[in-house]
Order: C-alpha cells, then sequence, then structure tokens
C-alpha cells in the first residue's frame, strides 16, 4: 500500500520552531517531487513548499520564505519541513504530497499531487 505519513505537528509558541517529517512507505520517493501543503480553518490549501526529485529546485511560499526550510533524504525515503520564527497565522494542517513529472511551481501553486498524507496539525499560540 502507498502511504505518505506525517509526523512532527503540535502546539508551540510564536516564535517557536518544530520539523515537519513526511515518511513514505510502499514506494520510493527518489523520483517524486515533494511538497509540503497546509489548510486552515475556512482557507483554501496552499502550498508552502515544495523539493524537485533531484534536489536542485525548491519553491517557498512568500508567506514562508526566510523562516521555512525543506529537504529530503532520499536513503531514509523522508522529507522534511523545518519551520522557524513560527507566527499564529501558521496554524494549519500541514499535509505532504508526491507528484512524479512535475516542476516545483507548478506543484506547489496548484497543489496538484499524485499522492497525499493524511496530514499534521500545527498550532501556533501563546
Amino acid at each position: 500500500q502507498l502511504q505518505l505519513v506525517e509526523s512532527g505537528g503540535g502546539l508551540v509558541q510564536p516564535g517557536g520552531s518544530l520539523r515537519l517529517s513526511c515518511a513514505a512507505s510502499g514506494f520510493t520517493l527518489d523520483y517524486y517531487a515533494i511538497g509540503w501543503f497546509r489548510q486552515a480553518p475556512g482557507k483554501e490549501r496552499e502550498g508552502v513548499s515544495c523539493i524537485s526529485s533531484s534536489d536542485s529546485s525548491t519553491y517557498f511560499a512568500d508567506s514562508v520564505k526566510g523562516r521555512f526550510t525543506i529537504s529530503r533524504d532520499n536513503a531514509k525515503n523522508t522529507v522534511y519541513l523545518q519551520m522557524n520564527s513560527l507566527k499564529p497565522e501558521d496554524t494549519a494542517v500541514y499535509y505532504c504530497a508526491a507528484r512524479i513529472y512535475t516542476t516545483v511551481q507548478t506543484m506547489c501553486l496548484l497543489s496538484i499531487a499524485d499522492y497525499w498524507g493524511q496530514g499534521t496539525q500545527v498550532t501556533v499560540s501563546s
């Protein structure tokens, strides 16, 4: 069974950090672009950050540039989203997704993917 499983979400104070992990099972992520998306209550899903299969291209939404980084460890079949300087407006359910044969811009801007995880809640609050 092909699965993406997110972990690492939780409650953090403003200015704090979290690292989200996205682990794949049933398939290898080597040939897939991976993206992190989020959806807050009452809002549309948005692409936060995407990374190409080759690790050579990344995309970040303007709202997270300079605060979030994305990385992948193909040996562990896992992708990470390091989130620093978190703000209350970062509160959302975060999803990881995988798509083959895509650019990071297309994947993140159009929120399209072949596989989606179930999501992990991130809450930034004092």
